[in-house]
């Protein structure tokens, strides 16, 4: 009701409650009244997976509206029937990528649409944080600005899980304010919750058994039991590994009735799991986040999250598939993950954990420049697309070589159309297409800023539970070639990384130390990688590679402690020891404090920095242009440094393992880490804070 008043009034609004608590009538209620006044009238629904918006056009088919024509369209729609969409639709469902690259380039075949366009439907939008949502904020932005060209300022209904700052996130989101709609009356079934520690297998190392071989044991166990179960990994690898693990450990019946679901799938593959699923038919599928969503796939009995997801939202999302029609099972599986681990070990601090908040930056110019591009392509730009665009994007204009000054605003030189160039879900446009040899099929996409890691010579790719090894990164052709192999070792590779200061926006005394915030160039380079056994992780062996450097712009928080606060620690190489050490447990517990996985941020620590001359620790922005996750880090540098001492303090091993100060993710395979001198620091840091 508070929603429907809201908009009725005309405002935009941002509904931000639990799951199953009926956020899809909150937006569908004023759409559909609208279109049963008057038929012409036109709504933009966008879901951030095509498999939701397959999901919401079964749910709004079945209101059986009289003049009501919803229509899915995106990368899947075929050819001959978007004309006829874009013609008679009234409710058109699609993603940010196909407003990018469909929609808004190609305005003058959507006329009709923009000018009667009356509802823009965000669903989900605290998916929209970090790089992607910086992306589909600058979308938003454009439709925003051609809607307005054709005459309609389009109300904005935006749903999201709960969160710390959804006035906040719309802002940033759409450019524009809404009223937030938090009161949650939907009842909810008893869910039992599980937080499940791996055994040790050796504790003086502090190694645990894989979270993954655990989550399949659990998974096999409750499916066997007629059980409906759902079991979430963080990497399209490990969806695939616990599929397979699972389908091994239960009969052949029963293994038919499981399936993988993750990104990179054909569309027919993704519509028959999906279809599955909501039938019934299905007993397990392990998914990536694509199926966190609100997606209706039936009554489910157990949700299984492997490993934190990054935030205590996503956790919820990930639960909430369990229980919604009656009793449910959640399961965190906690990996060796450090952050996993504290949890694991004080269980109030993941139970009673505030909401994150939400983060993007869609000004960052990275991110930014691209879409002012796209804009004057799509329309020559003036002072006047502030309102819209934003002043960030008339002060690029003016500076970007790709754009030509006129009488009529600036216009675009280039002959291609520069959206096609955008890639939403990374800030890097270029990518590497994986292909098998032995077919010539495409297996998937792989971002630039991944590829290195990912897919170099020898590397193991996972596609569909089956195991490709990488025969040739073609660098010039922006190709990996594979071939299926069957292999018990998996890759981790070895980096060098460089961190330059470029400019320091915040400097203060804190926590004993003179912390500065800023803008740093951050040049990495994979030199080798290791093959590892699936088995028990030990090293097989390591193997050079030669590549590329990639250089890219971020922001950072760096510092340099000395004197009393390394006491003890002042000679190499326990020095290199503590700072590294207090490096990786401070990247592990920043997910706390800003909404993001570790995966999104890195680091490095280093003896003597050529810079400032002194010991210094850098944690960084892990995606171009920086999208505000180490500023929040700045903010809260006290709470941050004491949650990282509990982490370091609290974990039993003696010398250090991967739950308090090894890094899954460390670019020098976790060489050269002293546990001891990286508790020393941070309680000194604390006891001055």
């Amino acid at each position: 009701m508070e929603a429907w008043e809201a908009a009725a009034r005309g405002e935009n609004v941002i509904v931000t409650t639990g799951t199953a608590s009926g956020k899809s009538l909150a937006f569908n209620l004023p759409v559909l009244n609208a279109i049963a006044g008057d038929p012409k009238t036109r709504a933009l629904y966008i879901y951030p997976t095509k498999a939701l918006a397959q999901d919401q056009a079964r749910a709004v088919a079945a209101f059986r509206l009289k003049g009501l024509r919803a229509a899915i369209y995106d990368g899947d729609t075929e050819t001959e029937r978007r004309w006829q969409i874009r013609k008679w639709a009234n409710v058109i469902l699609t993603n940010p990528d196909m407003l990018n690259v469909g929609l808004l380039p190609h305005h003058d075949r959507w006329g009709d649409v923009l000018a009667n366009l009356r509802y823009v439907v965000v669903d989900e939008a605290h998916v929209y944080r970090g790089v992607f949502g910086s992306q589909v904020g600058n979308v938003l932005r454009r439709l925003r600005r051609l809607a307005l060209a054709y005459g309609s300022r389009p109300q904005l209904l935006l749903t999201s899980a709960t969160i710390a700052n959804p006035a906040e996130l719309a802002l940033a989101l759409t450019g524009e304010a809404a009223t937030v709609v938090s009161t949650d009356g939907a009842p909810h079934a008893e869910r039992e919750i599980v937080i499940w520690n791996p055994p040790l297998v050796d504790p003086e190392l502090g190694l645990r058994a894989s979270a993954l071989g655990e989550a399949s044991l659990l998974m096999a166990s409750l499916v066997s039991s007629g059980l409906r179960t759902i079991c979430f990994a963080k990497s399209r690898k490990a969806a695939e590994l616990i599929h397979r693990f699972t389908a091994e450990r239960v009969d052949s019946e029963t293994a038919k009735r499981l399936a993988p679901y993750r990104a990179g799938y054909t569309k027919e593959q993704r519509r028959e799991i999906e279809r599955r699923l909501t039938e019934g038919e299905l007993l397990g599928v392990s998914a990536t986040d694509a199926l966190e969503l609100g997606i209706d796939i039936g009554s489910l009995d157990c949700a299984i999250s492997v490993g934190f997801p990054g935030t205590v939202a996503s956790l919820r999302q990930q639960w909430g598939r369990a229980g919604r029609r009656g009793r449910g099972l959640a399961v965190l599986i906690a990996s060796d993950d450090a952050l996993d681990q504290f949890f694991a070990r004080e269980p109030d601090a993941l139970l009673s954990r505030q909401i994150e908040a939400a983060i993007l930056d869609h000004a960052s110019p990275r991110i930014l420049d691209p879409h002012v591009l796209a804009a004057a392509y799509e329309a020559p730009l003036d002072a006047a697309d502030a309102d819209t665009l934003g002043p960030e994007a008339l002060e690029r204009a003016a500076v970007l070589p790709g754009l030509e000054r006129t009488p009529a605003g600036y216009v675009f030189k280039g002959r291609d159309y520069p959206a096609g160039r955008i890639s939403l879900r990374s800030g890097d446009s270029e990518a590497f297409t994986v292909v098998d040899t032995s077919t010539g099929d495409v297996l998937g996409l792989v971002e630039r800023e991944r590829a290195y890691s990912t897919v170099h010579d020898g590397a193991v790719y996972l596609h569909l539970g089956e195991q490709y090894v990488v025969s040739q990164l073609d660098h010039a052709g922006r190709v990996a070639l594979v071939h299926r192999q069957a292999v018990d070792w998996y890759t981790q590779v070895k980096k060098e990384t460089e961190t330059a200061v470029e400019k320091t926006l915040s400097s203060e005394r804190r926590a004993g130390v003179q912390l500065q915030f800023g803008l740093v160039s951050v040049t990495e380079q994979v030199v080798a990688y290791q093959r590892k056994s699936i088995k028990d992780g030990t090293t097989i062996e390591t193997v050079p590679l030669d590549l590329p450097k990639t250089t890219f712009d971020t922001e950072a928080i760096w510092f340099s402690p000395g004197g009393e606060l390394l006491a003890g620690y002042e000679e190499m190489p326990k020095l290199i020891g503590a700072l590294h050490a207090a490096e990786h447990s401070l990247i592990a517990l920043l997910p706390l404090w800003a909404m993001c996985d570790r995966w999104d941020i890195g680091g490095l620590s280093t003896n003597i920095h050529f810079q400032t001359g002194l010991p210094t620790i850098f944690v960084y922005d892990g995606h171009a242009g920086g999208v505000g996750l180490t500023e929040r880090g700045f903010a809260q540098f006290e709470g941050w440094v004491a949650d990282t001492l509990r982490l370091v303090t609290g974990c039993p091993c003696k010398e250090g393992c991967p739950s308090c100060v090894q890094s899954p993710k460390c670019g020098n395979l976790n060489e050269h880490l002293d546990k001891a001198g990286a508790r020393a620091l941070l309680e000194r840091m604390s006891a001055r804070a």
